[in-house]
């Protein structure tokens, strides 16, 4: 959060709304995993503000404009209203956040499309989850550590939330079929 502050205060993220959207998505997301919901949502909606306001023609640095935009924005607040417990906004910028990816950012739609999965199986709308979790590829839920370790913490939530059920017998023949494919 300290770091966070410090970077707020620069001259450049002053002066340019895109800097400064990023600056406060950021700190949304410090203060959901803090469980502070009113700052979380001041800070996102700020964000949000900064970002309508910034110039897309303005001149960047590549490193910022090859990642940061709304759809980066929407996955910092999915994660942030994850943690605080908010399901339904949650949900709702996980859908915001898979339809502004741009079509190469393959690891982060795993991540966004897991998310979702947690968000909609929190609401207790198993099928609708496990339905969310299938569309990630194979490649992406065996390879990179964040997205299997979250697969597997949602198949184990959805054992304990559907035990017995129908659902869990299809997500575990698609993981089944996940770790022969591997």
């Amino acid at each position: 959060l300290a770091a966070n502050d410090v970077a707020r205060s620069l001259h450049l993220t002053r002066r340019d709304p895109l800097f400064a959207s990023l600056g406060l998505a950021r700190q949304g997301a410090i203060h959901g995993a803090a469980q502070d919901r009113t700052s979380a949502r001041r800070a996102f909606d700020q964000a949000q503000g900064a970002l309508d306001r910034a110039d897309s023609e303005a001149p960047r640095p590549v490193w910022l404009t090859a990642f940061y935009d709304q759809a980066e924005l929407n996955s910092l607040a999915l994660s942030a209203y994850l943690a605080l417990g908010e399901y339904p906004t949650a949900e709702a910028h996980a859908h915001q956040c898979l339809s502004a990816l741009r079509p190469y950012m393959a690891r982060s739609r795993a991540i966004a499309t897991t998310r979702l999965a947690h968000a909609q199986l929190a609401q207790g709308d198993a099928d609708a989850a496990v339905a969310s979790a299938m569309k990630v590829p194979a490649s992406a839920a065996t390879q990179p550590a964040r997205v299997s370790r979250r697969l597997q913490e949602f198949g184990a939530a959805l054992r304990a939330t559907a035990q017995g059920s129908s659902t869990v017998q299809t997500w575990t023949e698609h993981t089944a079929a996940w770790r022969t494919s591997a």
